[in-house]
């Protein structure tokens, strides 16, 4: 039996990757058509936003219609009831005024909610979340986002290329936190040269609406737009769960599941609430060993040293395992391999657009990669073999014999070897 209070899926089919991607996908091509000029001749390019705005309703997200999710759960036997679950107890849930016992086991997978900061002004005033962003219509005129995560980032630089004037602020030293902060520096340069107005280290004092105009207040300065969009993180809500009744911290901030997902006896967690990375391909992962648990196989132990992640901004921003900080952080003996994408043969063949690197960190005491980024025109894609190499605990003097294709983006990554020190 499945319970939902919004919409089957989540919120990767109907305001996360696939229609941001979408979006993404369209921004990015009107890049290119601006990258003719110098490689191939000239060309003409005025975006539309309205085939973007048509395809995600149409293609996407049915018009943030679930039906067809949940005839699939359904025509495969399922029970869906709509409504928000609570627990009550050990394998008891209560939704849309019944209750229910489960033979076997409970799922939690809830995911997140955006997380709104507590900026003097910023709750009385009509923001956007992502939710708000994807739905658009129509492109802003001038957009202030609060927030340079990989969300923000993905947002500003699309509709930026749809022709809206925007302007980023992050109150981290750089976007993209979480990552190496040459990812950050490198995806700012392009934005900032792509005419988005970045500001980092930024502090914001208040925030204000007023005839249809937003004012935020920062570092002494006051930034104007006709929209808002918040995109400072994710939260979670485990009080409205009712975890409690399992002997839980209401107010933890996330889900701690053993290596089998389980949190307590009949009761499993998967998904962003287990902090274990805000992706749907860890819910997956995740599912997949709470489903052969459940059912007495013996799908393995989760493990979450080779968690990739990217940002599908321009250029993709791939990552997997530790940054360097990370690894110093916990002690380990790094060495560090570092090259330019631009000075690789494929990056030089590509000119226009051709930002990026690769990055490597290596636990030189077991000779084996812990982490590395590879960003650039193909970010994600490249970033398969490094994923590789970290879950598999690959030894880099393998790496090193490797047979590399040229000229190919990834062939920089024997550059970056070439490099470590």
């Amino acid at each position: 039996m499945g319970i939902e209070g919004r919409l089957v899926g989540g919120e990767c089919p109907y305001y996360g990757c696939i229609p941001s991607k979408m979006m993404i996908r369209a921004g990015n091509s009107l890049a290119e058509g601006r990258r003719i000029r110098g490689l191939a001749g000239d060309a003409d390019v005025r975006p539309d936003w309205a085939p973007v705005a048509e395809r995600i309703r149409s293609e996407a997200t049915d018009n943030w219609d679930d039906t067809v999710a949940v005839d699939r759960f359904t025509g495969k036997g399922g029970r869906f009831v709509r409504g928000r679950g609570k627990i009550t107890g050990p394998r008891t849930v209560t939704a849309g005024g019944q209750e229910f016992t489960a033979r076997r086991a409970i799922v939690i997978n809830t995911g997140t909610e955006p997380m709104i900061p507590p900026i003097p002004g910023l709750a009385d005033v009509p923001y956007w979340t992502n939710r708000e962003a994807i739905a658009a219509s129509e492109v802003p005129e001038s957009l202030i986002v609060i927030g340079g995560g990989a969300i923000g980032a993905e947002l500003a630089q699309a509709f930026a290329r749809f022709g809206t004037r925007v302007s980023v602020l992050e109150a981290a030293p750089g976007l993209l936190p979480p990552e190496e902060p040459e990812a950050g520096k490198l995806l700012g340069d392009v934005l900032r040269g792509e005419g988005v107005d970045v500001h980092v280290g930024a502090r914001i004092q208040s925030v204000h609406h007023s005839a249809g105009t937003f004012r935020v207040d920062v570092g002494g300065s006051t930034l104007t737009a006709s929209r808002l969009l918040v995109a400072t993180g994710r939260t979670t809500n485990l009080d409205a769960l009712a975890v409690a009744a399992l002997g839980l911290d209401p107010v933890a901030g996330f889900l701690d599941p053993d290596v089998h997902m389980r949190i307590a006896d009949g009761v499993y967690a998967i998904g962003d609430i287990t902090g274990k990375g805000a992706f749907t391909h860890v819910s997956m992962y995740q599912a997949a060993i709470a489903v052969g648990h459940i059912l007495g196989q013996d799908p393995g132990p989760a493990e979450y040293h080779a968690v990739p992640r990217v940002t599908f901004t321009d250029p993709e921003i791939g990552s997997v395992g530790m940054t360097e900080a990370q690894a110093r952080g916990k002690g380990l003996n790094v060495r560090v391999g570092l090259t330019d994408l631009a000075t690789s043969a494929r990056g030089w063949l590509h000119k226009s657009g051709n930002q990026g690197f690769i990055k490597l960190v290596e636990d030189a005491d077991r000779g084996v990669l812990v982490g590395a980024t590879s960003a650039g025109p193909a970010g994600g894609e490249v970033l398969s073999s490094l994923t590789l190499a970290v879950h598999a605990r690959i030894p880099v003097s393998t790496l090193r014999r490797m047979i590399y294709a040229y000229p190919t983006f990834h062939r920089a990554i024997d550059d970056a070897l070439d490099g470590l020190e």
